[in-house]
């Protein structure tokens, strides 16, 4: 049977980097396997979950490729069917009603802690006749878990793990008011939707034992789990915001390629041997969960932009220009001409190499917009100290006199007039590069005048020589 899997963000915040790798994971074990990938959001929270939040996470998952198979499944509109379950466990004697108080709760929770133990429900309910219970407490459904042996689950990452029994205590499945707590929903939904295979953080890996017993009192069959490791920052310590712990409409804004956050993220607790580069189709061919490692990942900034320079490089300038016009359009404040447009796609080779980022490209691509006059930084305008305007002078001269504007031939004119000067060729080339583009630097300046063509070129330097 192939395997079915699951993606179950909350909506509570930005979809981070943490559960955009586990969707990844999650997605290219369904490929592989030709199995089925569902999206399930988990907004039982109705205090903090919010429809923006399940907006930015269905279009992480859009940006990043990672379609899933059928509707979302809204674990919310779901509740009836959780209590029905816990109402089913409860008829059968596999849960009771347990009445006690806020105040009794808190007692249990200070003496456990006072006596170094870990603060768990004392099961004082559990056989106690309900006609005992105190007036005015709603109680509580708990579940009657297992008191003695061990709770094992054989993870397809972790190996297996065993829990003691008594180390667990009675969860609750259902509130006082009624409304069925994670655990169930969780185990609810996943046979419901005929989850085959739960891959996860190990965050959850001590919610395995707990939710092992409830499928088994259930009647349900009991999913695979793999519980992948956690991705930390640099530093070794727990990712946060100051590593790279942004939503990932973030990194789609700082600009990355999706194909390149994809392969980043794979490598981040999954190998193949020592390749690094890997396309999607290779790592839909190669993937699988005996290739994740047990130890934490570290997250690098420096190792992504590299990545994605070498996937914006590899990839049609076509490709790579669609990516970037909105960012463009959104630094110049409007969209690109018809020309402008022409002059992106004749810059895009050179604007390539020297980009790491879609943000780094758009920086360099400004020039092709730029409006006469321009705006020169600082160190454009240093360009022009000494003998620099005089010498932009002389290059307007030599280069108006070119037919075919080309980047070999202007730079064959800028050469000869370096050696009838007596001057280095870049002693020519900086204030050119500054009167073409504003800035001290951009891509190769043959490559800008053949770019941006003659009648603009020689208007832009005309106007910084004036």
């Amino acid at each position: 049977m192939p395997p079915i899997v699951r993606f179950a963000p909350s909506p509570t915040g930005y979809l981070h980097i943490g559960g955009a790798r586990t969707a990844l994971f999650n997605w290219l074990f369904a490929k592989h396997h030709g199995g089925i990938f569902r999206l399930r959001i988990e907004d039982t929270d109705r205090a903090r979950s919010t429809p923006d939040a399940i907006e930015k996470i269905l279009e992480g998952l859009n940006w990043l490729g990672l379609e899933w198979d059928g509707e979302p499944v809204f674990q919310f509109a779901r509740m009836a069917r959780h209590a029905e379950v816990a109402n089913r466990l409860l008829a059968e004697g596999r849960a009771y009603h347990c009445y006690a108080s806020p105040a009794e709760l808190e007692e249990m929770r200070a003496k456990a802690k006072a006596e170094g133990r870990s603060p768990k429900y004392d099961g004082r309910w559990r056989d106690r006749d309900p006609k005992d219970a105190p007036p005015g407490i709603k109680p509580v459904v708990r579940f009657k878990a297992p008191q003695s042996g061990a709770t094992t689950n054989h993870d397809l990452v972790q190996g297996d793990v065993t829990v003691a029994n008594d180390q667990l205590d009675d969860m609750v499945l259902l509130r006082a008011d009624g409304t069925p707590t994670y655990m169930l929903s969780v185990v609810v939904d996943d046979h419901d939707m005929e989850i085959t295979h739960i891959i996860r953080g190990d965050d959850h890996l001590t919610n395995a034992a707990r939710q092992t017993q409830l499928y088994i009192a259930a009647g349900f069959d009991v999913p695979e789990f793999a519980h992948i490791p956690l991705i930390h920052g640099p530093d070794g310590a727990k990712l946060s915001k100051r590593h790279g712990a942004l939503g990932v409409e973030a990194y789609r804004d700082l600009g990355y390629l999706p194909a390149a956050m994809r392969n980043y993220l794979m490598r981040l607790g999954w190998s193949h041997g020592d390749d690094e580069v890997i396309s999607t189709a290779q790592a839909i061919q190669w993937f699988d969960l005996a290739q994740v490692g047990r130890s934490a990942s570290r997250f690098d900034f420096a190792k992504l932009a590299n990545l994605n320079g070498i996937y914006m490089r590899q990839s049609p300038d076509a490709e790579v220009a669609a990516a970037a016009l909105p960012l463009l359009a959104a630094r110049l404040g409007r969209a690109l001409s018809p020309v402008e447009m022409t002059r992106l796609g004749q810059a895009m080779p050179g604007l390539k190499e020297r980009a790491k980022t879609l943000v780094d490209l758009c920086d360099g691509a400004l020039f092709i917009a730029a409006r006469r006059p321009l705006e020169m930084d600082e160190a454009a305008k240093k360009q022009f100290d000494g003998n620099g305007k005089a010498i932009l002078g002389k290059a307007v001269s030599a280069l108006g006199s070119i037919d075919d504007w080309s980047a070999a031939a202007t730079e064959a004119a800028i050469r000869d007039l370096a050696t009838r000067e007596g001057i280095k060729l870049g002693q020519v080339a900086q204030p050119l590069r500054a009167a073409l583009t504003g800035r001290a630097t951009s891509p190769p300046v043959f490559d800008v005048l053949a770019v941006l063509g003659k009648a603009e070129s020689l208007g832009r330097l005309a106007d910084a020589a004036q």
